[in-house]
């Protein structure tokens, strides 16, 4: 039972909870269904709706109660359930009104416009949005640094991962670059050798969307809390009782999509298995980003390319798409594993993928620093490229710079939640297996339980109770061990 001291404080959240719902599914539907005409009055609506819940935030009578409920004797649960409240309310009080306003207006057209400049390579049309989303994200990080005395880049980057530094990514990653580049070539060079038949296509977008829907129905996402949709970038929103999937498809390759399915199904799963009881406060919400990014993660990479789970769902894929060599479980194990060094970071395989992640990283740091400026993206792009994957994207700004959703939407300091992801899910995968030796088999065949028990155990029930590094020690016995990430490709890829 709550104590009665946060009342009127969880009264406040769970309006600010009603209203994140609106403001969710406006979004969702900004990217999935909305007609283009209808961009300029939606941001107008969706910025007022910002301005909304900022001025719920900024009340200032919620000082008193925040100091009241500060000096109560408060039961633990409602200790955390405190800390989290805090946390929000002292985020969005360092943030003036019109900033927020400007960003929401910001974002909306300069995301709205991207779809369009992106297919259409327009570098330039797309730079004159963007640096006004460049220009608030800089006024934001400031007013959050000289509030917390950190760095800006960290200010902006601890809204996503609350108790991560700058420092502690940059030296994570750094660690990365000095084995990665070698293992991307051995692992090609291995597979160079290897026999792999590919699919013939195409694949009708009807088929591929029936494959998913089944797959996802295996991986226990609940169709009556939550849709799959088409969007231009992939991506899981809406709330927890709620929940939309959007995934883009393409008729000559079946993969992409169906492993962007599963991928926004963990997402989806987390999600829909938060307890119902504190949804509407920041307690009962998900962890982190790096938290959520790993219940994708685990989905995506950890499961979903296990040739285990591979034979187990062999038999779908033949019955959506056609029964042909390639789809033979060894051999579609094979072709899903694949190392490739391309040119887009969500149809990258696992062991590229941190590369992609690192570049975006490294950029954004120096544009909200003031150390470079919208306009050097393009060629820092190109060069990090080459340097990191040994890919040529010169002047190809549709499938470089510009490939993203994030940074049209003003989101900069949420990439390193990707890697952060990869590396937490590669831990909780290593934790089940010394609990469950016999997991491989029990996936493939068609037991996911030791999977899925474990995550809603462990992470899902958890939500915000516990700080992320005490989220993590809880559940595996030890706090983020990015030696485990290593470990995983090194296994997977090369058998070692």
């Amino acid at each position: 039972m709550t104590s009665p001291t946060l009342v009127p404080l969880n009264a406040t959240f769970k309006r600010l909870h009603n209203f994140g719902h609106l403001a969710s599914i406006a979004s969702w539907d900004q990217a999935a269904m909305m007609p283009a005409k209808g961009n300029e009055a939606r941001a107008a609506a969706m910025a007022e709706l910002q301005v909304l819940m900022h001025q719920t935030l900024t009340d200032p009578s919620l000082k008193a109660l925040f100091a009241e409920a500060a000096a109560a004797d408060l039961p633990d649960a409602d200790k955390a359930s405190l800390v989290e409240m805090q946390r929000e309310w002292a985020l969005v009080n360092r943030l003036p009104q019109d900033l927020v306003e400007a960003q929401s207006l910001a974002g909306a057209r300069c995301e709205h416009a991207w779809r369009t400049q992106r297919k259409a390579n327009d570098w330039q049309g797309f730079l004159g949005n963007f640096r006004e989303v460049v220009k608030l994200a800089r006024q934001e990080a400031k007013f959050l640094a000289d509030a917390t005395g950190t760095a800006p880049y960290e200010a902006l980057m601890d809204k996503f991962e609350p108790g991560m530094s700058e420092g502690a990514i940059t030296k994570l990653f750094g660690d990365v670059k000095t084995w990665l580049p070698d293992l991307i070539t051995q692992v090609i060079a291995k597979q160079h050798s290897e026999t792999v038949l590919q699919a013939n296509g195409p694949f009708p977008v009807d088929k591929q969307r029936a494959l998913g829907v089944e797959v996802m129905g295996l991986l226990g996402f609940d169709f009556e809390g939550g849709r799959l949709d088409i969007s231009t970038h992939p991506f899981c929103g809406g709330v927890p009782q709620d929940v939309r999937i959007t995934t883009r498809y393409n008729a000559a390759t079946f993969a992409p999509s169906l492993m962007g399915i599963i991928h926004e199904t963990g997402h989806a799963r987390y999600e829909q298995r938060l307890p119902r009881d504190t949804l509407h406060l920041p307690v009962g919400r998900a962890r982190s980003m790096g938290i959520h990014e790993s219940q994708s993660l685990s989905f995506e990479m950890q499961l979903a390319r296990n040739p285990a789970f591979l034979q187990l769902i062999a038999p779908l894929v033949k019955k959506h798409l056609g029964d042909q060599p390639a789809f033979d479980a060894a051999n579609l194990a094979r072709m899903i594993t694949r190392v490739h060094r391309g040119f887009i970071r969500v149809d990258a395989d696992e062991l590229t993928y941190p590369a992609h992640v690192i570049l975006r990283f490294e950029i954004e740091r120096a544009l909200i620093a003031g150390e470079i400026e919208a306009e050097d993206i393009p060629a820092l792009w190109a060069t990090k490229m080459h340097d990191y994957l040994g890919v040529d994207v010169a002047g190809n700004y549709e499938n470089g710079c510009m490939q993203d959703i994030h940074w049209p939407m003003g989101m900069f300091g949420y990439f390193p939640s990707y890697t952060l992801g990869a590396m937490y899910a590669a831990q909780y995968f290593a934790t089940i297996r010394k609990t469950h030796p016999d997991m491989d088999a029990r996936i493939a065949n068609g037991d996911l339980s030791p999977v899925m028990d474990w995550l809603d155990a462990n992470i899902w029930s958890q939500a915000s109770r516990w700080s992320t590094d005490a989220l993590v020690t809880r559940a595996t016995g030890e706090p983020l061990n990015a030696a485990h990430f290593r470990r995983h490709l090194e296994a997977r890829y090369l058998g070692s």
